[in-house]
């Protein structure tokens, strides 16, 4: 199941930073592209507020 980013997002980067298959790209608050997303949980260790989180 694929991450996706919440509206708690700040833009700051870090989860862009940390994903070893580049799914993730800048925009208003990151989105998380569910088809290159490996589920993998790099992106929320590093998310100072929590917004990714997997996809329901």
């Amino acid at each position: 199941m694929a991450y996706k980013i919440n509206h708690d997002c700040i833009a700051c980067g870090a989860c862009q930073a940390e994903c070893p298959v580049d799914a993730i790209s800048e925009g208003d608050i990151y989105v998380i592209d569910p088809k290159k997303c490996i589920d993998c949980g790099a992106c929320a260790a590093v998310c100072p507020v929590g917004a990714p989180n997997p996809a329901e």
